[in-house]
């Protein structure tokens, strides 16, 4: 159930008036949103649990967009502890179908240095704790009903029409991304060893960060579209000489791309397509199966 914290804008509630509703979603800082003009605020009830934050509307590009702060807006939850199954049906809740989730994330090779903006198309989860599905054959939490087991296919995690959109959006704006590349996703909240960085890269992988698992996963199950946008911040330990990555450079690195990250997915949120014209893998998940539980 959502509830506004202040007025809504007319523009962001559904046909009644009443029930503030998005298209898209953005899975990142306030640095995304922070800017723009009648941002609304708004707290969500999930059966799973409060998400990392509120969810803050606005309207960009005449759409639709709920911006979520990952790690809560004081980046207070560390990657493990983040509630990605109340994230993504929060998200749902409110209406959207389609999901840009920016994120941090080390090079994996010398010629992924910081600055570099990579559109996976693969990831490998090297996580150990998280609840990465819901259809977990448990009653809701709080009581309700059993889901029913379903499997879903993740061969191609990532919504191949939002990869499109994301790597277009960078070429217009001058940042030439890397098309694809596999995301291998770690437990956190430390950084790698310089053996694990070594693996990693000796795999023929790309980039490594804390926080692209489960969402992808879960984000198929509800049949939304979700398009990771990930940003080389540091070479990864086994990639660098030296003492290693600090907090402190990721930072940094980061603050010095975020305007033209923001950009990048600003653009690409005006050229994804309308809900109403989905056509992808993502919408047809479930394949007609009854998972048992109602989504919202």
């Amino acid at each position: 159930m959502a509830t506004l914290a202040n007025t809504a804008d007319a523009e962001l509630t559904d046909g009644a008036g009443t029930q503030p509703s998005a298209e898209i979603g953005v899975i990142g800082g306030s640095g995304f949103y922070s800017f723009l003009d009648d941002v609304t605020e708004v707290q969500v009830d999930t059966p799973y649990g409060a998400p990392s934050d509120s969810l803050f509307l606005g309207v960009l590009a005449g759409r639709r967009v709920a911006f979520l702060p990952r790690h809560g807006r004081s980046h207070h939850l560390p990657p493990h502890r983040i509630n990605y199954r109340a994230n993504m049906w929060a998200l749902r809740s409110l209406g959207v179908r389609q999901v840009l989730g920016p994120s941090a994330v080390g090079g994996l090779r010398a010629e992924y240095g910081p600055g570099t903006l990579l559109v996976p198309d693969q990831f490998v989860d090297r996580t150990k704790g998280r609840v990465q599905t819901y259809f977990d054959g448990l009653p809701l939490p709080g009581g309700g009903p059993v889901p029913n087991v379903v499997h879903v296919s993740l061969a191609d995690p990532y919504c191949p029409v939002g990869r499109r959109v994301a790597v277009k959006a960078a070429h217009e704006q001058g940042w030439e991304p890397v098309d694809g590349g596999t995301l291998v996703v770690v437990e956190g909240p430390r950084f790698s060893t310089r053996a694990e960085s070594l693996w990693h890269a000796a795999q023929g992988w790309s980039v490594v960060g804390m926080t692209g698992h489960p969402e992808a996963a879960l984000a198929r199950e509800l049949e939304l579209c979700y398009t990771s946008l990930t940003l080389v911040t540091d070479l990864d330990a086994g990639a660098e000489t030296g003492e290693g990555v600090s907090h402190e450079e990721v930072l940094k690195v980061f603050a010095a791309n975020v305007d033209r990250l923001r950009t990048v997915l600003f653009d690409a949120v005006a050229g994804l397509p309308s809900n109403e014209k989905r056509d992808c893998l993502c919408m047809r998940a479930l394949g007609g199966m009854d998972p048992g539980i109602e989504l919202p």
